[in-house]
């Protein structure tokens, strides 16, 4: 068999890179992120929370497109400042899928320094369906994904020519892929944050 996909390697999930040149890399990253950071700090209130509603705002969009979900920017903008408390103008009503995808984000994203568990992960699970998708395949929501229904994949193309781009693990692995998952993400405090996220990612 041809190892096709990362998790099909025998190192996997070992990562190996070249320390050299990350560290070139890395300083011009701090350097910007200073930069930002120290931007934001001299915005007054107003301005500062309107950064902070727009990048929440796309945050969410781009998450979900990422997903093939195509969220209304009108209503994650309103559910974003409805749960912060915001007072703008032009709030639209948004419904349970927006308000879900806009929890998850909020939770992530203020809520950075808590722990990842599983049961943090099935709850934004839940909070991203929160009745339960029609479909070609039905989901389990707040579950990882069983052994059955064959495997997961990202396919594009006409029927009976598909193209798979990638195929995700067998469901038999998931659950024991994630707990290998969290406990590398809460382990090895001394790893740099930047390079993490990219190992995660």
């Amino acid at each position: 068999m041809i190892n096709t996909y990362i998790h099909q390697l025998a190192e996997w999930p070992r990562f190996r890179w070249d320390e050299r040149v990350l560290m070139r890399l890395l300083p011009p990253l701090r350097h910007r992120q200073g930069r930002l950071m120290g931007r934001m700090e001299a915005l007054g209130f107003a301005l500062h929370v309107e950064a902070v509603l727009r990048s929440l705002t796309e945050e969410s969009l781009k998450s979900s497109e990422i997903e093939g979900e195509f969220l209304d920017p009108a209503q994650v903008r309103s559910s974003i400042a409805r749960r912060l408390g915001m007072e703008i103008g032009g709030l639209v009503p948004s419904d349970r899928k927006v308000d879900g995808m806009v929890e998850m984000t909020l939770d992530a994203t203020r809520n950075f320094a808590a722990p990842l568990t599983m049961e943090r992960l099935l709850g934004w699970h839940r909070g991203l369906f929160p009745s339960e998708p029609g479909g070609l395949q039905r989901i389990g929501v707040g579950a990882f994904r069983g052994g059955s229904g064959g495997p997961m994949q990202v396919v594009s193309g006409p029927i009976g020519r598909e193209t798979v781009h990638f195929e995700a693990p067998a469901g038999v692995r998931v659950a024991a892929e994630m707990e290998r998952f969290l406990e590398f993400f809460e382990g090895d405090a001394d790893l740099d944050p930047v390079l993490k996220a990219g190992i995660a990612h």
